[in-house]
């Protein structure tokens, strides 16, 4: 009975030990990045892999949605509000041993802002004059005009700072300052990380992390009831997870994102260039439906493109009531009251493909035939993005505070306005938060009375997570999944 006593109480210590001693993760996500260069693409899957686990800006966002300090310790504004000078860490390495310098800021930001550049957020750099390398570790930025938001900007992941040696591969060979190097790149399968022991911050708990592409929501359930994968990060089977909900081995994570999911039109394809018609397209669409039928109630209904979480959000839906004889009257004022055709491009996610199907049904009440694609996302970027060649899609747009993106004629969208052209340069440059507000309550009610697009709702965040894995962060401030302060419990 002794020796039973102590080979169990030698097992049950093997047991504990080897629990205490996990340091991996496996995240499963939906969507797998088309290239690993958060600066030269729109792709918000790249963010979610690389953003602050592997690259790092001179600011960064905290999980509640604040900009703190990231390479950058601290910094200084001239009284002018035109000049920042940024004091950098000391001692920062990069994953190939050069060392983290002001020529490297200087580097990053002039090729974000460049004439040939291909940073989908390139207006982000517009407004800087100058970047000086004061010394090794001091950045000297001037401003051609004042931005009150430019330190928020600098947090964003297109504003990473990159090194000039890197750039040839760094699509497929990110070498960053972060917490975590890159690994492995399985295509179609996973991309691995691992703890960086050279970081010059806190060093992660994991010394290892893998993100699993897992497209399907059903497969997404199994790989998690299994054990494949140990979180599902922006769970995209919502209707399951009351049964994770009741399942001990797992939490599910309920948060807010900065998502604005909407059925985006072609203001220049006709007769989408008539606001009759955007109006009809918009009170043809039943929200609430859709966040039943496709997110199965995870969702908030918006009537503009600004997150209702937000401070300054106004809420706009009554300008596009859920009515389609009012609808088909605006079509046949515009000299469509028999309808018309067009396309419909969905890319990857849920609530695109649970969400179109669900539009193509209310469009088609009041005439409007839809011609559906399902897309890959490199299609979706191809066709929609860059080539303009769509009637409606649908997309979530996960970055923060990105009402600006209205004000650029060559969006995707192709809303052309001078007035609210004006209105956000003159938010560019309004420090004063009473006034900026009152700018940004101004500028959601002039997309929505343009009817730029069909506004749906803010996108929730559920992920599923073990119950045992802890730092997973519940809000989603920018599109990203960082695993810097994760760890498992014993």
């Amino acid at each position: 009975m002794k020796k039973t006593l102590t080979l169990t109480t030698a097992l049950a210590l093997m047991a504990g030990s080897a629990w205490a001693a996990k340091t991996d993760v496996t995240i499963g996500v939906q969507l797998e990045p088309p290239h690993l260069d958060p600066t030269s693409a729109a792709a918000g899957a790249i963010d979610s892999v690389v953003y602050s686990n592997v690259f790092e800006g001179l600011t960064r966002f905290g999980p509640d949605g604040s900009v703190g300090p990231g390479l950058a310790e601290s910094w200084e504004i001239s009284e002018d509000g035109l000049t920042y000078t940024f004091k950098l860490r000391a001692g920062v390495k990069f994953h190939d041993g050069t060392d983290f310098e002001a020529s490297d800021v200087v580097f990053s930001l002039d090729r974000a802002r460049a004439d040939d550049s291909t940073n989908a957020q390139k207006a982000l750099f517009d407004g800087i004059d100058m970047v000086e390398a004061v010394d090794a570790t001091t950045v000297k930025v001037t401003l051609k005009n004042r931005q009150g938001n430019f330190l928020f900007n600098m947090a964003w992941g297109d504003a990473v700072i990159v090194a000039p040696e890197s750039i040839e591969d760094i699509k497929t060979n990110p070498v960053g300052t972060g917490a975590f190097t890159f690994t492995d790149w399985k295509q179609g399968d996973s991309i691995t990380i691992s703890r960086n022991p050279e970081y010059w911050g806190t060093p992660a708990s994991l010394e290892k992390a893998t993100f699993k592409f897992i497209s399907e929501p059903t497969a997404a359930f199994g790989a998690m009831m299994a054990g494949d994968v140990d979180a599902f990060y922006s769970y995209p089977a919502p209707e399951n997870l009351v049964q994770f909900e009741a399942d001990p081995r797992f939490k599910v994570l309920s948060g807010n994102t900065e998502g604005e999911t909407i059925l985006a039109i072609n203001n220049k394809m006709e007769p989408f260039n008539d606001v009759r018609v955007r109006k009809a397209v918009s009170m043809a669409i039943d929200r609430q439906a859709i966040i039943d039928g496709a997110m199965f109630g995870y969702g908030t209904p918006i009537g503009t493109h600004f997150a209702p979480h937000n401070p300054d959000y106004v809420d706009l839906t009554d300008l596009s009531p859920y009515d389609p004889a009012a609808a088909k009257a605006l079509l046949a004022e515009a000299g469509y009251p028999d309808g018309f055709e067009t396309t419909l491009k969905l890319p990857p996610p849920s609530y695109a493909r649970r969400g179109g199907e669900i539009i193509a049904a209310q469009l088609r009440e009041i005439g409007i035939k839809t011609e559906i694609s399902n897309l890959e996302w490199a299609q979706w970027l191809e066709q929609a993005f860059r080539g303009y060649d769509y009637g409606l899609t649908i997309v979530s747009h996960t970055e923060p505070m990105d009402i600006g993106i209205y004000a650029r004629p060559e969006y995707y969208f192709q809303y052309d306005n001078a007035d609210f052209q004006a209105l956000i340069d003159k938010l560019s440059v309004e420090n004063d938060p009473a006034m900026r507000s009152d700018i940004l309550k101004e500028a959601q009610n002039v997309i929505a009375n343009d009817y730029v697009n069909g506004y749906l709702f803010q996108l929730a965040l559920t992920s599923v997570v073990d119950a045992k894995l802890n730092g997973i962060w519940e809000n989603a401030p920018t599109q990203a999944i960082d695993l810097t302060g994760v760890s498992w419990s014993e």
